[in-house]
């Protein structure tokens, strides 16, 4: 068992911490401290034969970006799909993977898993807050063997504040459209104390909002406008650098988020989206989620000698959710005495009386589901980096070992509400907790990693092996039900290469096989894991005065089982499957130029332009027979759901002394939202399904302004989605979803 493997880990990590060693120098503490990170530095992205993206906090902060989507629009390869318009609930895909709630995506936060169950529970809804964070960091292809577990399209990780070397008070505040405020403050600083050096910071990040749509009015009911959300998330982080012969630093972060939302599943009918685009029906009106969210690591750095390091964390993160949202109807009037799905309504199902009780025109049964969970990880990982030498080649090798342990509790229940035909609520009938959902899914997990950066001449090649072992178990506990266990092996591996052809151009290629495991309930259901083999190849271009940064990436990935969510909510078995084969090919563009320097102007002025194509293709009839699924009757040569063929993002900034202006422009083509590519609201046996057919391709303008009036005050103001477009984003979970329409902002910005 996994489990039995842990003192091993422990005594990995205990044995290189009792190595002796002689002293580092002073100048080894930045290389160390770098462990954690996935790309590190724009610069470094030379040292890494692969496609690697960084973003920093001015990238985040300049356009006043709290939205995961919006920020990763400025990294090819990478598609997204909103759903709420705030980012809460991000769908995102790295190479033509399956978008549906990231699932097959690995998010880390500073190096550390930071979704709520990632092998358990993959697809829980999870991101954590863009607004708070430092920097972001994207690996595709080649060079993610070093993270997991799921490695088949890459690896997204966010950046938090960091401890200041020296004091440092930071508070910024926008206020914006639909009374929308945000709050992001911090204080740190490092300081010299008897026995070394003592950090700390304190942050602070709250929003709160009220919402962008509104719910219908019913008797009984007329707060319709109050469908935003509040989010608290407050943290600390505190380190320690002792006076000793060999360079430590022990490093503690405990992090928390209350978040509120009074979010829904349920969409709109494609005619009121086109009429109405911000509107809810008022059988939304129970709608809402209630998280909390606790997490945090230690984390101890040593240098070993002046070539060898480790970097251990121990983490852990406890996640309760209650999401109480409407899950089907029943009891319409025409005589239908089964539940009927919220996307059978909105397409016009049982003669049109599915969508009138949404509205509250007709006399129905509204079933509420109470998706009541809680997650809870927790693990250890440790990472030796060793350099030296062989000839004339320089090696960076990285072993790194992981035991993780992670569970999903889910204890769900049903109410059932009575409308009466004017849309008044006459009665409910509570549900008993535990009746509809009491399991537990649960993965042990031990981890290995091994890779090797060489270095000789202008060669870069990166060698890399990934291994995991799972234990997984899935717990029924509902009368009638049983507990079943199995066991994966999986491996990966890739090879990346480099060659600096002049001091500024760098070509790149490599091989990359991955793995994405399926969670314990598919896999004792004789799931299998997903693989996929993916080669990619480009090149990198810096000018000799770095005021000109192209890089293009063309890259094949061959997925085999696809791990695909029969659905999301409440219809369809809500089962994972195995989709079968994809193929996803296409081409990556980045450039970023800086005018200013080139022109010798005496003003800043930089811009950016990202394009990628992408044919995400089917190549076999789809495996499932569920005509509800949205990947059920796919055929060779059908477009993979969601990912778009195009999308480009084009952007620049103008930085005078006291005053600046930043805009960034992108376009995202229309995608297909089912494996059949169907253009009608139809699934596979011809029924109405909201969830068919296409969504829209649509162009947005965010552009934000600046003014200092003295070097510590920054006064700001802009607007996103400038044009005020309405587009349809998504057809999931339920129905056609709006993007955010246009919303303003104002606020001020303090750094000492």
């Amino acid at each position: 068992m996994v489990q039995g493997k842990l003192p091993a880990v422990a005594g990995l990590v205990l044995v290189c911490s009792l190595v002796p060693a002689p002293a580092t120098a002073a100048d080894e503490r930045e290389e160390i401290l770098e462990q954690v990170r996935v790309v590190g530095t724009r610069e470094a992205i030379y040292s890494i034969p692969g496609s690697a993206h960084y973003i920093d906090h001015e990238n985040i902060r300049g356009l006043s970006y709290d939205d995961i989507n919006r920020v990763l629009r400025r990294i090819p390869g990478v598609y997204v799909r909103e759903e709420d318009g705030y980012g809460l609930f991000p769908n995102i895909s790295l190479r033509g993977v399956d978008t549906s709630r990231s699932a097959k995506v690995t998010l880390m936060e500073d190096g550390v898993l930071a979704a709520p169950a990632p092998y358990s529970a993959p697809s829980a809804y999870y991101s954590p807050t863009t607004g708070r964070m430092d920097g972001l960091e994207v690996l595709k292809g080649t060079s993610q063997v070093k993270y997991g577990p799921h490695i088949t399209g890459g690896v997204i990780n966010y950046l938090s504040t960091p401890i200041p070397e020296t004091a440092t008070t930071f508070l910024r505040a926008p206020f914006g459209t639909d009374q929308d405020y945000r709050l992001h403050a911090y204080h740190g600083n490092t300081v010299d104390v008897d026995g070394g050096r003592f950090g700390y910071l304190v942050e602070a990040y709250a929003r709160d909002t009220g919402g962008f749509k509104t719910i219908d009015s019913a008797p009984g009911f007329t707060n319709g406008g109050d469908t935003g959300f509040t989010n608290i998330e407050p943290m600390i982080k505190m380190a320690w650098e002792p006076d000793s012969q060999r360079y430590q630093r022990f490093e503690l972060k405990l992090g928390y988020t209350d978040k509120k939302a009074n979010e829904t599943y349920t969409g709109l009918s494609t005619t009121d989206l086109r009429a109405s685009p911000y509107r809810r029906y008022s059988a939304s009106q129970f709608d809402n989620i209630d998280t909390d969210h606790v997490r945090g690591y230690l984390r101890h750095f040593i240098s070993l000698s002046a070539n060898v390091d480790v970097v251990t964390t121990a983490y852990f993160n406890e996640f309760a959710r209650n999401w109480y949202k409407l899950n089907d109807i029943r009891a319409v009037t025409g005589g239908l005495s089964e539940n009927l799905s919220l996307s059978a309504a909105l397409a016009g199902a049982a003669s049109g009386e599915g969508l009138s009780c949404l509205k509250g025109e007709l006399a129905c049964d509204l079933r509420v589901r109470a998706n009541n969970r809680e997650y809870s990880a927790a693990g250890i990982q440790s990472d030796l980096n060793y350099r030296f030498e062989t000839g004339n080649a320089r090696h960076k090798l990285n072993v790194g070992i992981r035991y993780h342990n992670d569970v999903e509790d889910r204890f769900q229940w049903q109410d059932v509400y009575s409308q009466a035909a004017d849309g008044s609520i006459t009665g409910v009938v509570a549900g008993v907790p535990g009746s509809q959902d009491n399991r537990e899914a649960e993965t042990s997990a031990l981890a290995l990693y091994v890779q090797d950066t060489i270095t000789f001449g202008n060669w870069v090649i990166q060698p890399g092996v990934r291994i995991e072992t799972l234990d997984l178990e899935n717990r029924d506990y509902r009368p009638g039900r049983t507990n079943a266990q199995a066991d994966l092996n999986l491996a990966s591996g890739g090879l990346g290469v480099a060659y600096r052809l002049t001091p500024g151009l760098q070509v790149l290629g490599g091989l990359h096989f991955g793995f994405s495991p399926p969670g314990p309930g598919a896999a004792v259901s004789g799931l299998k894991e997903e693989t996929s083999r993916g080669i990619e190849a480009g090149f990198r271009y810096t000018n000799d005065r770095g005021t000109w940064m192209v890089e293009t990436v063309a890259f094949h990935t061959a997925f085999d089982d696809l791990i695909v969510v029969d659905n999301i909510g409440g219809t369809g078995s809500g089962d994972s499957e195995n989709f079968g084969e994809v193929d996803a090919q296409g081409i990556e563009f980045s450039s970023t130029l800086d005018l200013a320097r080139i022109n010798h102007w005496g003003f800043g002025s930089e811009i950016y332009l990202t394009f990628t194509y992408t044919n995400a293709e089917q190549q076999n009839n789809a495996q499932s027979t569920n005509a509800e699924s949205i990947f059920s009757f796919g055929a060779p040569g059908n477009e993979v759901p969601y990912i778009p063929r195009y999308q480009t993002s084009l952007g620049g900034s103008v930085d005078f002394e006291r005053w600046g202006i930043e805009a960034s422009a992108s376009f995202v083509d229309e995608t297909f939202t089912s494996a059949s590519n169907v253009t009608v609201e139809l699934n596979g046996v011809g029924e109405p399904d909201a969830r068919f057919g296409l969504t829209d391709s649509y162009e947005i303008l965010d552009i934000s302004f600046y003014y200092r009036p003295t070097n510590h005050v920054k006064l700001f103001a802009g607007a996103h989605n400038l044009l005020d477009e309405e587009y349809m984003v998504s057809r999931q979970p339920h129905g056609p979803r709006p993007g955010i329409p246009q919303s303003l902002f104002a606020g001020i910005e303090l750094n000492f």
